[in-house]
C-alpha cells in the first residue's frame, strides 16, 4: 500500500546518497513506494555536493559514513549549509548506524532535520519525514518571511515563538538569532544566544555568544568563549572556522594555522578549511604546506561553488617561487579557463592579470611585463579595489623586486596600498605578510600604517580640544587623499558626536555617507578568500 508523506509527494524530487549498493537501493525503493515522484541515488558525498550545488530538492537522505572517501555526511552537510546551498524547503534527514549516533545526534542540534538509525523500516523512515516535513508547516510564516528577505519579520516572529516556548521554539531561536546577526542586531543575537545556552547548553548556542561578541568587536571575550566551548568540545569543527576568524583579525596568523591544522584534521575533505589552512600557511611561510592544502582542495573542489579561486592565484606565485614552469602553466590555464565562464568578474579578473605578469616572466618577455603591471596600477584607487587585490598586487610587487624586471613607481604603489589598507594592526600584519622577502616594502608598510594612526589621533584630540568642523574637514580631505576606510568612518563618528558644535552637520553627513558606501563597504578588512567563514557555526539564511 502506497504511503503518501506529502500531498503533493508526486512532485517531490529526493536524493539519496550511501555508499552500499544495497542501502541505497532500500531507500531509493522505499521512498518510491510512498509515492516520491522523482529519486536519484549516488554513492559519494562529492556526487551529491556537486548534484545539491545544481539543483533543488524537496528530500535527501544522506549515510553518514561513506566507504573509500575522506568526507562524511557530517562534513557534506557542514560544507552545504556554509556554502548556504541548502534551501529551508529541503528535509535533510542522515542516516547512521549505532557507532556513530553521538555524533549524528550532536549535528541534529545543528542543522539536521532528523537521523535514522539503522537498521531501519519504511514506518520509521515515513515518520521521520513527516515530523520534518511538519516542522517545515508549523514554521511555514518564518521561511515565507526568509523567502522574501523581509528578515526583520522573520527575526521577530521567531522572538515571539521563542518567548512563548511555542512548538520548535529551539530551532526558532536559532534561526532569530542568525537574523539578529545580520541585521546587525548583536546584542539581540547574543541574548538568544545566551538564553538557549543557559536553558539547553547546546554548542551551537554558545558559538552563537561567540560570534556575536566578534560582530561586536570584542575580540578577547570572542577568543576566550571559544576557548571554552573548544575544550568542552573539542570535535566541534565550527568552533575552529570563528577561532580563526578571531585569531586572524587579532593578527596572530600563526594561532590562525595552527586552529585551521586542527579542524582539517577532524574534516579532512572540508573545501572551505583546505583553503583557508592553505592560504594561511602561504602568508606565514609554511611553502610546503600550503602548496599541498591548495592542490588537494583544488583536486576535490575545483568545480565546487564552494572553490574560492584565490586559491588558484595562491599556488600560481608558490610555483612561480619554486620556478615550477609547469605546475604554474597548469594553475595560470585554470585561472583563464575560470575567467571564461565567468568573464564579467572583476576579482576573476585580477587574478589572471598577476598570473599573467608571471607568465610573461617565465617567458622572458620583460617589456610585455613591466607594461601589464603599469597598467594595472591605475586599479589601485579603484572603488572596488579590496584587501584582498591589495595583498595580491603586493606579492606581485615584492617578486618582481627580486627579479631583474624594474619599476620606477613600485615604492609610489606600495605606499598608495598602505595608506588605503592600514585600517587596523591586523590589516598591516598582513600586508606586511603578503610583501615578506622584501624589507623596503614591509618599512613602507608600516610607516603607512603609523601616518595614518597619527592623522586619526591628532584628529580625535583637535576635536575635544580645538574645532570638530576642523576635525571632520581633515579627516575627510584624508579620507578621499588615501581612501582609508579608518579616516572616513572616523569622520562619521566625530560628526555625530559633535553635531551641536558643527554648524554646517547637515551638508556634510551626506558627503561623509557617500565616501563610506564607495570606500568601506567593499573589503578594507583582512579576509582569506570570499568564503570567509563569518556564518561559521550558523544555518543556511538561504530562502
Amino acid at each position: 500500500m502506497r504511503r503518501m508523506i506529502y500531498s503533493d509527494v508526486d512532485k517531490c524530487r529526493a536524493l539519496v546518497v550511501d555508499s552500499n549498493p544495497t542501502s541505497r537501493s532500500t531507500l531509493v525503493s522505499m521512498l518510491r513506494d510512498m509515492g516520491v515522484g522523482h529519486v536519484v541515488p549516488v554513492s559519494q558525498a562529492i556526487d551529491a555536493r556537486r548534484a545539491l550545488e545544481n539543483r533543488v530538492f524537496d528530500i535527501v537522505l544522506c549515510d553518514y559514513h561513506f566507504d573509500r572517501s575522506e568526507m562524511s555526511g557530517q562534513s557534506l552537510l557542514d560544507d552545504l549549509r556554509r556554502a548556504q546551498l541548502l534551501p529551508y524547503s529541503t528535509v535533510f534527514v542522515m542516516v547512521t548506524g549505532e557507532a556513530s549516533y553521538s555524533h549524528v545526534a550532536e549535528v541534529a542540534e545543528a542543522a539536521l532535520d532528523s537521523y535514522l538509525l539503522k537498521p531501519h523500516t519504511a514506518t520509521a523512515l515515513e515518520e521521520r519525514l513527516l515530523a520534518a516535513r511538519h516542522r517545515k508547516l508549523v514554521l511555514r510564516d518564518i521561511f515565507e518571511a526568509l523567502e522574501t528577505e523581509d528578515f526583520a519579520t522573520a527575526a521577530r516572529l521567531c522572538a515571539e515563538r521563542f518567548e512563548r516556548r511555542d512548538e520548535f521554539w529551539l530551532y526558532a531561536a536559532r534561526i532569530g538569532a542568525e537574523l539578529y546577526l545580520r541585521l546587525g542586531q548583536h546584542d539581540l543575537a547574543k541574548g538568544m544566544y545566551e538564553a538557549v545556552h543557559a536553558s539547553k547548553a547546546l554548542p551551537w548556542a554558545k558559538l552563537g555568544v561567540a560570534r556575536a561578541e566578534l560582530e561586536q568587536g570584542q575580540l578577547p571575550q570572542a577568543r576566550r568563549t571559544l576557548e571554552s566551548l573548544i575544550s568542552e568540545q573539542p570535535s566541534y569543527a565550527d568552533a575552529y572556522d570563528v577561532m580563526g576568524r578571531v585569531q586572524v583579525e587579532q593578527g596572530d596568523l600563526n594561532a590562525a594555522l595552527e586552529t585551521f591544522r586542527t579542524a582539517i584534521r577532524t574534516t579532512p575533505a572540508s573545501i572551505t578549511r583546505l583553503q583557508k589552512q592553505g592560504m594561511l600557511a602561504f602568508y606565514c611561510g609554511c611553502t610546503d604546506e600550503a602548496i599541498e592544502a591548495l592542490e588537494r582542495c583544488m583536486r576535490i573542489g575545483v568545480s565546487s561553488k564552494m572553490f574560492d579561486c584565490q586559491s588558484l592565484l595562491l599556488l600560481a606565485l608558490l610555483y612561480f617561487d619554486r620556478r615550477d614552469t609547469k605546475s604554474f602553466q597548469r594553475v595560470h590555464d585554470t585561472i583563464a579557463q575560470t575567467v571564461e565562464k565567468r568573464p564579467d568578474s572583476r576579482r576573476l579578473q585580477r587574478f589572471l592579470e598577476v598570473s599573467e605578469v608571471f607568465r610573461l616572466l617565465f617567458a622572458r618577455r620583460l617589456a610585455e611585463c613591466v607594461a601589464q603591471v603599469r597598467a594595472m596600477a591605475p586599479d589601485l584607487r579603484s572603488e572596488d579595489f579590496d584587501f584582498e587585490a591589495a595583498s595580491n598586487m603586493l606579492s606581485l610587487l615584492a617578486r618582481l623586486r627580486a627579479t631583474e624586471v624594474q619599476l620606477d613607481d613600485s615604492e609610489t604603489w606600495v605606499g598608495q596600498i598602505a595608506q588605503r589598507f592600514c585600517v587596523s594592526k591586523a590589516s598591516t600584519d598582513m600586508l606586511c605578510r603578503a610583501a615578506q622577502g622584501h624589507p623596503a616594502y614591509v618599512t613602507a608598510v608600516r610607516e603607512g600604517h603609523a601616518q595614518i594612526t597619527t592623522t586619526a589621533e591628532r584628529a580625535v584630540s583637535h576635536s575635544v580640544t580645538g574645532s570638530p568642523l576642523a576635525a571632520v574637514q581633515t579627516l575627510m580631505d584624508r579620507g578621499r587623499e588615501t581612501l582609508n576606510a579608518k579616516l572616513i568612518e572616523l569622520a562619521g563618528m566625530v560628526l555625530n558626536r559633535h553635531a551641536a558644535r558643527i554648524g554646517d552637520s547637515a551638508a556634510l553627513g551626506p558627503q561623509i555617507q557617500a565616501l563610506k558606501t564607495r570606500f568601506c563597504t567593499k573589503g578594507t578588512q583582512v579576509a582569506l578568500g570570499q568564503s570567509g567563514g563569518r556564518a561559521a557555526g550558523g544555518i543556511s539564511l538561504r530562502a
